[in-house]
């Protein structure tokens, strides 16, 4: 009987870490089954001469809870290698969800993680309420696989109802909750999100359910994960509850993540002391590095980063047109001139705005009248015309009816700190925030950043230990243990690719979004074919046409 797929002549990378070799794989059933010198027929041989052939890029923290029921191929991680998304992250998730907690789910994801409402409220079909159900009406159609984490913050709504963004709960909710969290975890979710995070709310400015809950409520819901005995936490925002949690847990946490910041240049170093620190406790405590830099793109349509400043908190909140208003108002703007430009900023207050107007720069003016400004900072624009930097700031926005897009140049731009970062033992590559922040950053590139940037252009190191790095460390710690590595028994999930092209492409901007909203764009270069479950799901960049993805369910070996 001949082979579904057989892939020749390509230099395998296994995801282990030990050296490439040469030779043939061949599928059958989804599955690899023969490695080596490969003899007979298959329905479909890819000639791989010249090729690498890696196990498929696990993209092991994004927000495609959503984007994946009307887009089942994960756009746009797919097209960097990406096979398996983690979904469910940040405490963010669609189920489980009464009918009457609809509306504040998308609300808090789409404020959260920059997801024009407007999309979800269109997109979605909602056909479910439990977590299985959930589970299952995605395994319907998907092109990549996807793992669920479960969402505390949709528990808590589900449970508690409106009282979720109000007051702690009480003994009988919490176990209420962790019922709901281990039927979840036996259906096949990966674990369960928490976050303590005071910029976390709503567009009502209510804040995330998971932010009202008592550290002995988190301590108990994420214990499900050690009770049932597989699984994982992760946990954001309050990095000393979440090593905590760590320490009271012995499934892996995921606490947090470690930036190279332009404002505080020596704090990354700290961070890494302290993750090496704890696993070599051995504790099951880790860190995600984003190897991309941070050149996020914001307009004052979407900017979440001056959301700990209590008057631009309330002005960003307003619609658009009272926005404007109240950016004209000289009394309002004196009070954002107060916190965004006279006021220090406050290293302990979690996502403070910096300050730094000297890495706030225009990267895209509306109007063609101020194109001699892109590349600028604002600071500079204030030096170069003798004016105050907030008045620069918001004249221009406002000439160009807030659609002026800036890029601010404050983390991971240090390529010593950053290769330190990377080449660590102690820290795990990604946190991309997939289907997140989707008109301003495109961070699911970080796979073929790295792959090009650091591995390939700076030598930080061998091809093999990124894709290792890459594949097989978040397949392991995900409890994915199925993918990750190109062996026989192992799922067929492959990117073949050309070490020596590949990369991401120049972003650019897609009209895709239901309700006709706009995103921004990124493709790559140098993958010739991702293979998923066996199925060649996009070749030279294109979609087959094909949906072989599953639902990726952490369940018990004994099932």
């Amino acid at each position: 009987m001949p082979y579904d797929l057989i892939i020749r002549n390509g230099k395998i990378i296994d995801g282990s870490g030990i050296p490439g070799f040469h030779g043939d794989v061949a599928i059958s059933g989804g599955c690899i089954v023969e490695i080596g010198q490969v003899g007979g027929d298959a329905r479909r041989v890819l000639d791989a001469d010249g090729l690498v052939v890696a196990p498929g890029i696990i993209d092991n923290h994004t927000h495609y809870d959503a984007q994946v029921t009307w887009d089942p191929l994960c756009t746009f991680s797919c097209y960097h290698g990406a096979t398996t998304v983690v979904i469910g992250n940040c405490s963010l998730a669609l189920a489980p969800a009464h009918e009457e907690d609809r509306e504040m789910l998308a609300g808090v994801l789409s404020h959260v993680e920059a997801i024009p409402l407007e999309a979800i409220r269109a997109g979605v079909t909602w056909s479910w309420e439990t977590i299985p159900q959930y589970l299952n009406a995605l395994d319907r159609r998907l092109g990549i696989n996807v793992a669920s984490l479960i969402g505390h913050s949709a528990v808590r709504r589900y449970v508690m109802g409106e009282a979720s963004q109000e007051r702690q709960a009480t003994d009988d909710e919490v176990a209420a909750m962790k019922a709901i969290v281990r039927e979840g975890i036996e259906a096949g979710a990966v674990g369960v999100s928490f976050e303590r995070n005071l910029r976390h709310f709503d567009w009502n400015g209510r804040l995330a359910p998971t932010n009202l809950a008592s550290d002995a409520e988190i301590f108990a819901v994420a214990g499900v994960v050690d009770e049932v005995g597989r699984g994982v936490i992760q946990f954001g925002g309050d990095r000393k509850l979440g090593a905590r949690v760590a320490k009271a847990s012995r499934c892996p946490v995921f606490y947090g993540n470690i930036t190279q910041q332009a404002v505080a240049p020596e704090l990354w170093r700290q961070r890494l002391a302290d993750a090496e620190d704890l696993m070599r406790q051995g504790l099951r405590a880790y860190q995600f590095v984003m190897p991309r830099p941070g050149d996020l793109r914001y307009t004052l349509k979407t900017a979440q980063h001056f959301d700990a400043l209590p008057t631009w908190k309330s002005v960003m909140l307003l619609p658009l047109e009272k926005r404007k208003q109240m950016f004209r108002d000289p009394e309002v703007r004196a009070r954002l001139h107060l916190e965004a430009v006279e006021t220090p900023l406050d290293p302990t207050r979690a996502g403070d705005f910096t300050r730094r107007w000297d890495l706030q720069f225009v990267f895209r003016p509306a109007l063609p009248k101020h194109q001699h400004l892109k590349g600028k900072s604002v600071a500079e624009i204030a030096r170069e015309q003798g004016r105050d930097v907030l008045d620069v700031f918001l004249d221009l926005c406002l000439d160009e009816d807030l659609e002026t897009e800036f890029e601010r140049r404050e983390v991971n731009s240090d390529e010593a700190a950053m290769t330190a970062l990377l080449t660590s033992p102690y820290t795990v590559i990604g946190q991309s925030d997939g289907g997140a922040h989707v008109v301003f950053r495109t961070d699911y590139s970080y796979s073929t950043y790295f792959l090009s940037h650091w591995v390939r252009d700076r030598g930080i190191m061998s091809l093999e230990e990124a894709i290792r790095k890459l594949t097989f460390v978040p397949a392991s710690l995900f409890g994915l243990f199925d993918r990750g590595l190109v062996r026989p028994g192992m799922t067929a999930d492959l990117m073949v690719f050309d070490p020596e092209t590949i990369g991401p492409l120049e972003p650019g901007e897609a009209q895709d979004l239901p309700g006709g909203a706009t995103r921004r764009k990124q493709l790559a270069q140098g993958i010739e074919w991702t293979v998923v479950n066996g199925q060649v799901l996009l070749e030279k960049g294109e979609h087959t046409g094909v949906y072989p993805g599953k639902v990726a369910r952490n369940v018990s070996p004994s099932r």
